[in-house]
């Protein structure tokens, strides 16, 4: 069975990578993050468990809510791929 490499495929690739980078970012740059790894007054607040909690659910997050917002358009513009017989 052949795939079929085209602008949406590549595209969903390209959004879903940049979601993965993105959404750690912004998670990082929140002021609850920022308390919890160690930015409140003597470290008050600290709890690194959110490193294996909060951080992984983020970066999944990340990268499938762009690859579900592509699909949806997709679905919603009516373009269809090509059938390969």
């Amino acid at each position: 069975m052949k795939r079929h490499m085209d602008g949406v495929t590549c595209g969903g690739c390209a959004l879903s990578a940049a979601g993965a980078t993105a959404a750690p970012l912004l998670w990082l740059s929140m002021p609850r993050t920022r308390r919890h790894l160690g930015g409140g007054f003597e470290n008050e607040g600290m709890d690194l468990s959110v490193l294996l909690t909060e951080l992984p659910l983020v970066v999944l997050g990340g990268a499938f809510l762009p690859l579900l917002v592509l699909t949806l358009l997709v679905r919603l513009t009516g373009r269809r791929r090509p059938r390969e017989d």
